[in-house]
């Protein structure tokens, strides 16, 4: 590792900028909430599983977290200079729809050398109620034995009529970390998918239904 807790070739300072940028440059555009930041372990490896439903969620998670975090990425992100800084921040690049274990790998080093990665069970932007989820996220856990931190983000999207309104309200809620055990073979992998699965889209409706409760209105 290059940079406590990072990939290697990241660096440190540049991915403690990137933090500081992402976490302040959209709240010109939203009033962003952010409800349980205490529940991240201060310490240990964590796998971080959030719904995905804009492009907003990666820049508002990696900003939010208390702690340096690589996530993964999708590699088409990866071309220039923006490929170059993310790189050198310490994200890494997943091909989607490939089966690619350099990037998993890089993962597990990230984890088991005590460090954050963030991944969304998802795939690609959708409904972010995850409805379904790949396979990534569990194997990352049984291959490192990391506890897994589910957070939830709503509030990203446009609404139906494609006409943003003036600064809306997003919250994202960070759920009880857990420690899952996925067990062995394509059985337990499909297990542990479905658990974390499950404990993703959970935490999506509790806070679908806080937000429907005190009128912040759709996802």
């Amino acid at each position: 590792m290059s940079a406590d807790g990072l990939p290697a070739g990241s660096v440190g300072a540049l991915h403690d900028a990137g933090r500081i940028f992402a976490r302040y440059h959209l709240r010109s555009a939203f009033r962003i909430r952010v409800h349980g930041r205490e529940r991240m372990p201060a310490t240990g490896p964590v796998l971080v599983i959030a719904n995905h439903s804009s492009m907003i969620e990666p820049q508002l998670i990696f900003g939010m977290l208390p702690r340096r975090s690589a996530f993964l990425v999708k590699a088409e992100m990866f071309t220039g200079i923006v490929g170059k800084f993310f790189l050198a921040i310490g994200q890494i690049p997943l091909k989607r729809g490939e089966i690619d274990r350099k990037p998993l790998l890089t993962a597990v080093g990230v984890l088991k050398d005590g460090g954050v990665v963030g991944i969304f069970p998802e795939g690609t932007r959708g409904a972010g109620d995850v409805g379904a989820a790949e396979r990534g996220a569990a194997w990352l856990v049984r291959a490192s034995g990391a506890t897994v931190l589910p957070v939830a983000t709503r509030g990203t999207r446009k609404p139906a009529d494609g006409k943003r309104r003036f600064r809306p309200r997003v919250d994202i809620l960070v759920g009880e970390p857990f420690t899952p055990k996925v067990g062995p073979g394509k059985t337990g992998l499909d297990q542990g998918t479905e658990e974390l699965r499950g404990e993703l889209a959970a935490l999506v409706k509790t806070l679908d239904d806080w937000r429907s409760e005190n009128g912040f209105g759709s996802p």
